[in-house]
């Protein structure tokens, strides 16, 4: 005789019919530093309680490396300046910068290999005016490969480009995309079909001040044209404050309007009081 067949627990999700959602998290919102972390009160208890504390720093903070450019003075979190300095001797260039993109913000589909030497290209109002050839020779002492490096790859694939707009820098990274055959060796007759594909980031550098030294020293160029964000944001305060200030006021004469003109009594007011 034949034993009957076990039945087996169907889960309570597949009992329902309901399905799990696939759909992608929502994307958080884009700082300045990449994107912010989901709210704590939006996460699970547990997985709350493993996250490290969030890095609340307020204090002037100083990176450098070996290639004599840094960033320093992280105010609150918000601003971010850039220093490219020719140590110990000097000069060095104060930078504000704005109007950071990356990758993980825009589709940027360009591609390169890391650590490759870039070509610099430079808009040609960087001869224009003392200043700016200074930062033209700075920017290509950090960022151009010494010759003969050993280190140096034997190709370029990919160009760094800064342009001068509106008293600003803005960098731009591209891939140098070259049509390729089954050999190695490039077409000479496929160079007319060389395209730049853009691989980020992109960001404005606003120049403040350039120093003598390394890290000051006496001032050489000031930007005149130059506000610092404390300032703008100061006055947006402001702005929001005088909002408040002019509803208040407007109260206060409302008030001031009845009082001085109250009305007459009415002689039909108390007509169907009696009643």
């Amino acid at each position: 005789m034949a034993k009957k067949r076990k039945r087996t627990d169907v889960p309570a999700e597949a009992a329902g019919g309901e399905k799990p959602d696939d759909s992608a998290p929502e994307r958080p919102p884009r700082t300045l530093f990449g994107f912010k972390d989901p709210a704590p009160g939006a996460e699970p208890a547990s997985a709350a309680a493993e996250a490290a504390a969030p890095f609340r720093n307020k204090e002037k903070v100083l990176i450098t490396c070996s290639r004599r450019i840094t960033y320093r003075y992280r105010h609150l979190m918000q601003d971010l300046y850039l220093w490219m300095v020719k140590s110990p001797g000097g000069p060095s260039v104060k930078f504000l910068v704005n109007a950071v993109h990356t990758m993980e913000e825009l589709k940027l589909t360009g591609n390169h290999l890391k650590g490759s030497r870039p070509l610099l290209t430079f808009s040609t109002n960087f001869d224009e005016q003392p200043h700016w050839m200074l930062v033209k020779e700075m920017i290509t002492q950090i960022f151009a490969t010494p010759k003969g490096h050993r280190k140096a790859k034997p190709f370029h694939d990919h160009v760094f480009a800064f342009s001068i707009v509106d008293g600003h820098v803005w960098f731009r990274n591209y891939q140098i995309s070259v049509p390729h055959n089954e050999i190695d060796k490039v077409d000479k007759g496929g160079l007319d079909k060389m395209t730049l594909i853009e691989v980020g980031p992109r960001f404005c550098l606003n120049p403040i001040k350039i120093f003598g030294g390394s890290f000051g020293g006496p001032t050489w160029y000031e930007n005149p044209y130059y506000i610092s964000p404390n300032q703008i944001r100061a006055l947006e305060k402001r702005q929001k404050a005088g909002k408040y200030v002019k509803k208040v006021k407007a109260k206060v004469r409302r008030k001031m309007h009845e009082m001085e003109n109250t009305l007459e009594p009415d002689e039909f007011a108390e007509l169907w009081k009696g009643e």
